[in-house]
């Protein structure tokens, strides 16, 4: 069987037990805290498991598109090196809510495996919990007795709670569960060792297929366990292990599923996989085939790689695939783009989302790798100079701030560094990385985790009800609250059973506004919260407040007036519309290629970004501005539909932001059907006309092939206008009111560049004078040649142009200097390449040391570093000490 037949008998099999068939989630989690990608086929249904939603059916099965990079389910290190770990892998689930529990899920799972799929019975082993007594877990008896009726005793193993009760993280639904292990060796090998010795002992051929997770709990913040409502079924098969185990393959890359991306990399390579001398090729190819469908994948779903959470993580797995392919497939140029159309066609029929945006996610990665192959190999120049030294003198551990160096200067990710030194019996000093990365304070810290209790639950509900496209306010029951800690202070998460509270999503904000307690006014005295933002988190809408001791008066209050803040929700309703004009008119200036990559809008501002591939010129966003102008004026009314079968409203053309993940049912916004038709699930205005007026604040790019425009609408737009016209006619005065005023500011940068090339060649003559007498006066050693040297120079690059010149007049030259700056010290210190290459000496280490004695700090390159300061007076100190280095 194929690849493609493989998930096709899953999907046919379920759907003959009668359950539906869910398109997977994007990769990205969305709207969950407690998740940075979706890790696991059940992240998607948490929701329904904690009893806060309702599923669309009580039976499920999909194929959810999992990426396992980060926090407690990391298989990164693993990816390459063996043959069954992947970062993204697909996993094959069927989910029961509340329905079919043990009997029916074990039984369906060897009925799938044995009959449909023919796998050889004697080969297959599965495993039952055998209990924790610290949780008061008892051993799993049922399932126990299930399989011991269908694969005897002998084919069972007990699991401990590491093996065989899953949790997906500190908090929330968990259970016992039951894996399906295959043995794949050879008869002989079989025959000499059995299978069962080796389940769970990380053999390559001895793998678990299959988990069937019973969900009976729920993992509370303190540790402790709770039966959850009703118990479910929760299965994950994943798709490679098992595209193996029927192919009779010994390697998932040995399946249809990678193969035609490894044919790609033979062709551009000219290496065959498996049968290289050198095996890092075969891991290399293996490292290239896994990650390009973790990086492609994101992109499509909405993440770019970049410096920040979970971009920083596709920006890693991008890089540590580029890097093996440069040093063991000898790619010297951009090539891990060429592997996306590959990719695109292979999936066409699966996550259709990867051919939509096949150009866009081509060009994100090759101008990725353009960047990082232009570090590359000066970064493991240096990496290979550093281990040459430890060698020398016997250590083998990296230190710290040689780690955050190839990080800063080259774009080293640590676990980079860190897999390259393992390929050398080198190690990293983590703890010193952490140090340096802390004090150099180059990389922004992620928000401190925050600390929060238990859900306090007043009553039960079947979830929340949003009636805010209908109503301002509303009566409402609280369902439960909790408090947390943050950096902010303490705040109250509040969760009602109705509210006209819009949570953020979509790239709208959440709604503020007030809770009046006891279903009051305000006027009749009645205790009101502020509610200062709304989150969504899964499907629960939660109200935050900073108010004081709420506990009290929520656990007391009965029926609740919510109010939201009026004319600021006003506000934002106006700056989506005008998003969505802004898109369409988009879509007819620039092309139809142009889709949405992000979004922000509050009642101030819209921010948003989107797929093109140039600069939007001002003729383009003179077009684009006068078109949304235009359709504001014909006052189009809103034609909203509620409750629309998704593949209806698609097949009738509207548009849906790739990432996001929607329902069975969409709700459409539409302003004039031949114009604006989109999936949305935002506020609105009613009429178009509301908005006002619409203007540009500025365009500019995010990443390779993401542009960002910035607008405002209605008052802010107003303002802006005045605003410039204000700026305008205070220039008018300034220039006396001239008639040309175009003319006369062209005449003001003329007269200013000629008095700048005349400065710049004042200063020239003033560093050619400076440089003959620092040489007249350099002391000369044996294998150096040195100037220290304070000096009077007008800027930090005069200092540069001062040791670059000396440079290529003057042999193995070392020179420190310091100046006085605009009353601030400036250090710089240049060491000739070729001795940093002899002796180990670094400018970045020696000015950061120089740098204490003027209360400041600095870096650059090994052969040449600049500092700056606060105290002046330490500029001589520096200089001396200078002197005594070398």
């Amino acid at each position: 069987m194929t690849s493609h037949q493989i998930r096709q008998a899953f999907l046919d099999f379920f759907r003959s037990k009668e359950h539906l068939i869910v398109p997977s989630a994007p990769l990205v989690a969305k709207n969950d805290p407690t998740l940075m990608f979706n890790n696991s086929g059940m992240a998607q249904f948490k929701d329904f498991f904690l009893g806060n939603g309702t599923p669309p059916s009580r039976r499920i099965a999909d194929t959810q598109k999992c990426l396992r990079v980060s926090g407690k389910h990391n298989d990164l290190e693993d990816v390459g090196f063996d043959t069954y770990h992947h970062t993204m892998f697909e996993m094959l689930g069927n989910w029961s809510f509340g329905d079919y529990f043990k009997k029916e899920a074990i039984a369906w799972a060897w009925e799938l495996l044995t009959d449909v799929y023919k796998l050889p019975k004697d080969r297959l082993y599965v495993s039952v919990f055998e209990g924790n007594e610290a949780d008061g877990v008892p051993f799993d008896q049922e399932a126990w007795d299930l399989w011991k009726g269908i694969v005897g005793e002998e084919r069972i193993i007990l699991g401990n709670k590491k093996d065989n009760f899953w949790e997906m993280g500190d908090t929330g639904p968990c259970g016992p569960c039951s894996e399906i292990h295959i043995d794949l060796r050879s008869p002989a090998e079989v025959a000499e060792v059995s299978g069962k010795s080796l389940v769970n002992n990380d053999h390559p051929q001895v793998v678990e297929i299959w988990n069937l997770v019973f969900m009976q709990f729920e993992r509370k913040a303190d540790g402790s366990l709770i039966p959850l409502p009703s118990t479910h079924v929760d299965t994950g098969m994943g798709f490679e292990r098992l595209c193996m185990a029927i192919q009779q393959k010994t390697s998932n890359y040995d399946t249809d599923v990678f193969q035609n991306t490894i044919n790609v990399l033979e062709t551009l390579s000219g290496k065959k996989y498996g049968q290289n001398d050198e095996p890092f090729a075969d891991i290399a190819m293996r490292v290239i085939s896994d990650h390009i469908r973790a990086v492609s994948f994101a992109i499509t779903d909405g993440q770019l790689p970049s410096n920040v959470k979970a971009g920083y993580v596709i920006r890693r797995i991008l890089r540590r695939a580029v890097r093996y392919g440069y040093s063991y497939l000898g790619f010297q140029e951009p090539f891990f783009h060429k592997l996306v159309p590959v990719l695109a066609e292979q999936f066409k029929d699966v996550f259709t989302e990867l051919k939509d945006q096949e150009e866009f996610v081509t060009r994100v990665i090759l101008e990725e790798e353009k960047s990082f192959l232009r570090t590359l190999e000066s970064g493991l120049k240096r990496l290979d100079s550093i281990i040459g030294g430890l060698k020398e003198t016997g250590l083998n551990t990296i230190p710290g701030d040689e780690v955050f160096e190839l990080s800063d200067t080259f774009g080293f990710p640590v676990d980079l560094t860190a897999l390259i030194a393992r390929e050398k019996n080198f190690r990293i000093d983590e703890a010193g990385y952490q140090d340096a990365l802390a004090e150099q304070k180059k990389r922004s810290r992620q928000d401190a985790a925050k600390e929060a209790t238990d859900w306090i639950e007043l009553r039960e509900s079947d979830g929340v009800e949003f009636l805010g496209y209908d109503f301002e306010e509303t009566h409402s029951h609280i369902v439960k609250y909790r408090k947390v800690k943050t950096k902010a202070g303490e705040e109250y998460h509040i969760v009602l059973d109705r509210t006209p509270f819009y949570a953020e999503m979509g790239g709208q904000v959440g709604d503020t506004g007030a809770l009046l307690l006891n279903s009051g006014s305000k006027e009749d005295g009645a205790r009101s919260i502020s509610i200062v933002d709304t989150k969504k988190e899964n499907d629960l809408f939660v109200h935050i407040s900073r108010d004081k001791n709420l506990d009290e008066a929520l656990s007391g209050a009965g029926i609740v007036t919510a109010q939201i803040n009026v004319e600021r929700r006003n506000k934002i309703k106006s700056n989506h519309t005008a998003t969505h004009l802004m898109l369409s008119s988009m879509r007819e200036v620039l092309g139809t290629h142009v889709s949405q990559k992000g979004s922000y809008l509050n009642d101030e501002v819209l921010r948003f970004d989107f797929a093109h591939f140039s600069k939007v010129t001002d003729e383009e966003l003179r077009k684009i501005e006068d078109r949304v102008n235009e359709k504001i004026r014909e006052n189009i009314a809103l034609e909203e539909r509620r409750n629309v079968p998704i593949q209806q409203a698609l097949d009738a053309g509207a548009t849906a932001t790739f990432g996001e993940k929607y329902g069975d049912f969409v709700r459409l916004i539409i302003f004039d059907p031949k114009f604006s038709f989109e999936l949305c699930g935002g506020t609105h205005v009613p009429s178009t006309g509301e908005i006002g007026v619409f203007k540009f604040i500025s365009e500019g790019s995010v990443s390779a092939g993401v542009r960002r425009v910035e607008a405002v609408t209605g008052e802010k737009a107003l303002e802006l206008m005045r605003q410039q016209e204000e700026t305008l006619n205070k220039i008018k005065d300034l220039l006396k009111g001239p008639t040309d005023l175009i003319k006369a500011v062209e005449n003001l940068i003329e007269e200013r560049s000629a008095l700048q090339k005349k400065i710049s060649a004042l200063e020239n003559e003033k560093i050619q004078a400076l440089k003959t007498t620092l040489v007249e006066n350099m002391e000369t050693h044996s294998t150096f040649n040195l100037i220290v040297q304070k000096v009077d120079v007008p800027s930090a690059d005069s200092l540069k142009q001062l040791s670059y010149e000396l440079r290529d007049q003057v042999e193995n030259l070392i020179a420190v200097f310091g100046a006085e700056i605009g009353g601030k010290p400036q250090l710089s210190v240049f060491i000739a390449e070729n001795i940093v290459a002899e002796t180990g000496l670094n400018a970045g280490k020696i000015v950061k040391d120089l740098a204490r004695e003027i209360r400041g700090g600095g870096g650059g390159q090994p052969f040449f570093a600049t500092a700056g300061g606060s105290d002046a007076s330490g500029l001589d100190v520096a200089l001396e000490k200078a002197k005594g280095l070398f």
